[in-house]
């Protein structure tokens, strides 16, 4: 008599709301964020280290009405966005006096 093997079958993760970078919405968001950031890195000092990154100041998967709120977002190079990755809850209250410093200058 031959043993049967039985393959565990993997578990099927299924995401709710997957972002989709081509969204028109997205992208009209991420273009807002940029120019009332002047196309410039907000990161306090920051050169401009070349490519730039529309940051969620509130998480995408976490707030989803906040998604498209253009002061959820803050313009980043690629090395300072990089550089928060996984600590983004970290430079939230940052980001957010970054945004109302720019905004009570503009008044």
């Amino acid at each position: 008599m031959r043993k049967r093997i039985i393959k565990k079958k993997k578990p099927v993760r299924i995401r709710l709301k997957v972002r989709n970078f081509k969204d028109p919405k997205y992208i009209e968001w991420r273009k807002k964020v940029y120019k009332r950031d002047n196309y410039k890195c907000q990161w306090p000092g920051c050169k401009g280290h070349g490519r730039l990154n529309a940051h969620h100041i509130r998480r995408w998967s976490e707030f989803p009405t906040l998604r498209y709120v253009v002061d959820n977002g803050i313009s980043l190079c690629y090395i300072h966005h990089k550089s928060i990755t996984g600590h983004e809850d970290d430079f939230a209250i940052m980001f957010i006096k970054i945004l109302q410093t720019k905004a009570q200058k503009n008044v």
